[in-house]
């Protein structure tokens, strides 16, 4: 079978409460990667999509440092040895940061973490419409990469990505083959309050 059967065949069950398009939920995050190389304009696209996210005063404060070959080999350093287990087999590993500040006047940008989520969605996204593992992470050490990489600090390190092409489970370690398929989701209704009120705990 081939892998690209074997991820739309994981994806299939996945299904929505409303008719929204499928893309969204059946976008999901692997860490089954084969090892495989994706070339430069392979991955284009995916900061294309990025390229058109919405931003405060259209301020664009998102930032992808994109490490491949021996670059990527460099940035495993930075993560955690649950990470470096799978993140092996990524062909990309990508640094996400965001500008704390607008460009147009240097004044605080409060939603910047905001902005840049929505670039990282998009990203997603288009990934997934091309069958590509994405799969982002907060398990990494970020003064690591901030000194590593002399990062100042009118920008925040915000996750790194993994991204790579699909495999099946069986080149994860035994305890993360279980756990390779979709996750469910909460309803609506436990974090949607229609009434314009706070309730939650």
């Amino acid at each position: 079978m081939k892998l690209q059967s074997i991820a739309k065949k994981i994806r299939k069950p996945m299904t929505s409460n409303t008719d929204i398009s499928p893309l969204f939920y059946t976008r999901w995050s692997p860490r089954a990667m084969s090892g495989e190389s994706i070339p430069k304009e392979e991955l284009l696209p995916l900061f294309e999509a990025a390229r058109w996210a919405p931003s405060s005063y259209n301020n664009q404060p998102w930032r992808f440092i994109i490490a491949t070959g021996e670059q990527k080999e460099k940035c495993m350093d930075f993560l955690i040895d649950f990470n470096k287990q799978w993140c092996k087999n990524a062909a990309a590993l990508i640094i996400i940061l965001s500008a704390k500040n607008f460009t147009h006047n240097n004044q605080p940008a409060q939603t910047h973490s905001f902005d840049t989520g929505a670039a990282w969605m998009s990203l997603a996204l288009e990934g997934a419409r091309r069958n590509l593992v994405v799969h982002g992470m907060q398990g990494f050490d970020y003064d690591k990469v901030k000194q590593t990489l002399q990062i100042p600090d009118t920008y925040q390190v915000e996750a790194m990505c993994a991204i790579g092409k699909f495999a099946k489970k069986s080149v994860l370690p035994k305890d993360m083959q279980d756990k390779e398929k979709p996750s469910g989701r909460k309803e609506v209704s436990e974090f949607v309050n229609w009434e314009g009120k706070f309730e939650w705990g």
